[in-house]
């Protein structure tokens, strides 16, 4: 009994074992395909990470556990045997294993789940991009676009054909002439290929095509940047400077011999019409020269010898007085040629806009000779009458005129035309003292018609009244005789600032405002001051000076400063008059000024010892 109890249990649970297998590997089977028609399973979470595998479902298994604990029991409590035991204990196994699968089934299922919802979100974001049913309406649009067209070009074909007349009837010719025509159109289309090939590309360069505007950027401003543009600027313009300066040398015969056989050459080449081929064939042998230098030879063809300059080395680590005095230095020269350049340019503008027309006139009257010239006379004559006397002009002429300065500024009309033009600086000044004078001109008349005053006297006077600040007169501002006017060098005075170290207050210890000299004082106008005569302003004698000295206010910035400091017995501490662009011009006129009234007062002390 025992062995077939045994053998029952064994046979019922396999037989339970192979059927559950059987169905658990048909929906293994079914979940892999649903799992495999979206991404990888790995892009989702385990089934111990899901989202959606709450408490409420981890807690399924346990009551499961417990029923089967409960059979169990109920079968240890059956009183069949042993064989009762064996068949609990393999129907436990199976339940176990069964609740696994169910859980791993599970896991599956919530996994295709997840995959279908992303899946249909990503269709529905796709939809939306792509945006499928606009393209399929625009895409039939289009084709009834091109199926209209092909009809009015099939209506407009067959109109042609019925309005053309005929061709003539050939039956025996026509294959003969349709074999020529194919070989017709094939010589014509491969004549066409080769010639595309052939000139196609330099075809495709004469296309006209929009011009493009491109906006350059520009470098922010440095130090380090400005120098080395001057270097290069300097180096780039050596080769002409040396040029002009060997063309210079050789007109003033800083070599004899090498200008007496330019000289000789020259006119002999002149004489006989070869100036040009001349000037090709120095052209071509300096050209040959450069390439030789350049590779590696040795040649120095020049009349002057040249001057080889320092090149200092690049300091990488400059102090902020360094680079401010550098800058100072470069923007110097900058000035000063670009000053050159505009001067040429506004001079040669002048000279064609008659503006100086006695000057302009000289011009005109040459260019009509030489037009009438070259209407009557022959080429050949004009070049060689050109050429005899530009060697003339330079050899000689020119020689002589820088010899003698004298007769260069007497004689040299070239040289008279253009020191003469005015450039618009100039011109500038020159209208305000015109007007200036049709200011004075009626002033003075009036002085000179008043009874019982001196001409010289009513002159110096009316001139002084003539003289104005912003604020008025002169002599009203500062309270002053109306003889006492600003010099001639400081008409509109020096622009700077009041440093008065004994007072205190911020705003009287740095006063801004315009300094100006007279015969007998200096006298400082406040920007501040509003009315005419203000405690604002400052009016020093000269004679009350002790000490005048350059001064340097910031010691940190290079240079010698901008300021002057005047030293009196009334001021515990020197006055300074800062920040004057004008520095040095300013200083000679006021110390100028200072010691001529200096020797004039110990002058008259010595003549007049009681006084």
């Amino acid at each position: 009994m025992k062995l077939y109890h045994e053998f029952r249990a064994r046979v019922a649970t396999r037989h339970v074992k192979i059927k559950t297998q059987i169905t658990v590997l048909n929906m293994l089977k079914r979940l892999d395909k649903i799992r495999f028609r979206g991404p990888k399973r790995d892009e989702f979470l385990d089934l111990a990470e899901s989202p959606n595998a709450s408490d409420s479902e981890c807690n399924d298994d346990v009551p499961v556990k417990q029923r089967s604990s409960i059979k169990d029991t109920e079968e240890l409590r059956d009183p069949a045997g042993s064989g009762t035991l064996t068949m609990s204990s393999a129907i436990q196994d199976y339940q176990k294993c069964e609740t696994d699968r169910l859980n791993e089934v599970k896991g599956h299922l919530e996994i295709a789940l997840l995959e279908k919802h992303f899946l249909q979100e990503e269709l529905r974001k796709l939809r939306e991009e792509t945006n499928v049913e606009t393209l399929k309406q625009d895409l039939e649009k289009e084709k009834s676009k091109r199926v209209d067209l092909e009809q009015k070009m099939n209506e407009i074909l067959r109109s042609r054909l019925e309005d053309s007349p005929p061709p003539p009837t050939k039956p025996q010719v026509t294959a003969v002439n349709g074999t020529g025509d194919k070989q017709k159109e094939m010589l014509c289309s491969r004549l066409w290929k080769w010639l595309y090939e052939r000139f196609g590309v330099y075809i495709e360069d004469f296309r006209f095509q929009p011009e493009e505007n491109t906006v350059e950027t520009e470098e922010p401003l440095s130090a380090k940047r400005l120098t080395e543009n001057m270097r290069r600027l300097k180096r780039g313009s050596k080769p002409v400077t040396n040029f002009m300066r060997n063309l210079s040398a050789l007109s003033s015969w800083h070599s004899v011999y090498t200008s007496a056989i330019a000289f000789i050459i020259y006119m002999n080449a002149a004489w006989h019409g070869w100036v040009i081929p001349m000037f090709l064939f120095l052209a071509i042998l300096r050209l040959s020269l450069n390439y030789l230098i350049a590779k590696g030879w040795r040649i120095q063809w020049s009349i002057v010898p040249e001057v080889s300059e320092p090149m200092e080395p690049p300091k990488e680590d400059l102090t902020v007085s360094e680079k401010f005095q550098l800058v100072l230095d470069v923007a110097q020269k900058a000035q000063n040629l670009f000053g050159k350049m505009a001067d040429v340019l506004e001079k040669i503008k002048n000279l064609f806009m008659w503006v100086q027309p006695e000057i302009t006139q000289k011009l005109y009257i040459g260019l009509w000779v030489a037009f009438i010239a070259s209407c009557f006379l022959p080429y050949k004559l004009m070049g060689f009458m050109i050429g005899i006397y530009a060697g003339i002009k330079f050899f000689i002429i020119d020689f002589i005129f820088k010899s003698c300065p004298k007769l260069r500024d007497k004689y040299d009309t070239p040289y008279i035309i253009w020191t003469n033009l005015p450039t618009d600086p100039q011109l500038k000044e020159r209208n305000n003292a015109t007007l200036n004078r049709r200011q004075i001109q009626p002033v003075v008349a009036r002085g000179s018609q008043a009874a019982g005053m001196p001409c010289g006297i009513g002159r110096e006077e009316e001139s002084g009244r003539a003289c104005n600040t912003k604020r008025g007169p002169f002599h009203e501002v500062f309270n002053l005789s109306e003889i006492e006017r600003p010099l001639p060098v400081c008409e509109n005075g020096w622009r700077c600032c009041l440093i008065n170290r004994d007072r205190k207050m911020p705003t009287d210890y740095i006063r801004n405002g315009v300094l100006y000299v007279t015969e007998n004082y200096l006298c400082f106008e406040s920007s501040s001051s509003r009315a005419t005569s203000s405690k604002k302003n400052k009016v020093i004698k000269l004679l009350d000076i002790t000490d005048i000295q350059k001064y340097k206010v910031l010691s940190v910035l290079p240079g010698s400063g901008m300021g002057i400091s005047i030293t009196m017995p009334s001021t515990l501490k020197p006055l300074v008059f800062g920040a004057m662009i004008h520095r040095d011009e300013a200083f000679d006129a006021i110390y100028t000024q200072y010691t001529k009234i200096m020797s004039s007062t110990i002058a008259t002390t010595v003549t007049n010892p009681e006084t």
